[in-house]
């Protein structure tokens, strides 16, 4: 994550000039900064230069699909992302809860309410960020191995792949409680959200297809009915010396 000293900079891709001004407005007023966006390549752009601490993201652009914008925010950028749209299926929160998004709005909002979301975000991820192990410190757990630094997970056949940064969080909780059941409440870390709220399950299920890339793996995350979920591995921590 992105280390400030000074205002959190914030940028706001959203092509309603009404909506994005008031965004705007709304967000210096509580001591943020921001750079506005009025379409997806824009913020791809701005993104070869400047690393915001999040990026609020409107599904319904001109170019391109938010969904698609997110994911490639993703890969190239650690930045928090909040999805603030009008779309208000709960087909359209869950996919984007499961492609990444750390949280989800629906227009019209409430100014406070995108106010405390925003903080919300950015202070579990810097939970996150001062919880990791050190940056030398890579997991090890039934041939994969996980990178925290920089969300790498290599499968034992060495293919790498990026993780989003709910998948990471997702899976530093599981390697820092192996062999052990964890609820839902444990599950989501420092996400607001109900302990109820079926979308810790979709993220459950993204992490364990990555798991699973080949479809030929043995399952490690297991479903203990009524109670929550449980990484059956055991995990070593390797520093650079430790490492092949």
């Amino acid at each position: 994550m992105k280390q400030t000293t000074s205002a959190p900079l914030i940028f706001i891709v959203e092509d309603d000039q009404d909506v994005a001004r008031t965004m705007e407005l709304t967000l210096a007023g509580f001591s943020f900064s921001t750079q506005c966006c009025r379409s997806g390549a824009e913020l791809l752009r701005r993104l070869r230069t400047q690393t915001p601490d999040l990026c609020i993201i409107d599904l319904g652009l001109p170019d391109m699909d938010g969904m698609r914008l997110m994911q490639q925010v993703q890969s190239i950028s650690d930045c928090g992302v909040l999805i603030v749209t009008g779309r208000s299926h709960v087909s359209d929160r869950v996919m984007g809860l499961e492609l990444g998004a750390d949280d989800y709005m629906v227009k019209p909002f409430e100014a406070r309410e995108l106010v405390a979301r925003i903080r919300s975000i950015l202070r579990r991820r810097q939970t996150a960020a001062d919880s990791r192990p050190t940056r030398t410190a890579v997991a090890e757990f039934s041939g994969w191995r996980f990178n925290p630094a920089n969300n790498t997970l290599q499968a034992p056949d060495g293919k790498e792949q990026l993780l989003s940064a709910s998948e990471a969080e997702l899976l530093r909780i599981f390697l820092a409680n192996p062999n052990r059941i964890l609820q839902r409440e444990q599950l989501l870390g420092n996400r607001e959200e109900a302990p109820t709220d079926r979308s810790i399950d979709a993220r459950v299920s993204r992490l364990r297809r990555k798991l699973d890339d080949d479809g030929r793996q043995k399952e490690m995350i297991k479903t203990v009915y009524g109670a929550g979920y449980l990484l059956l591995s055991p995990v070593r921590w390797l520093n650079d010396g430790e490492r092949d």
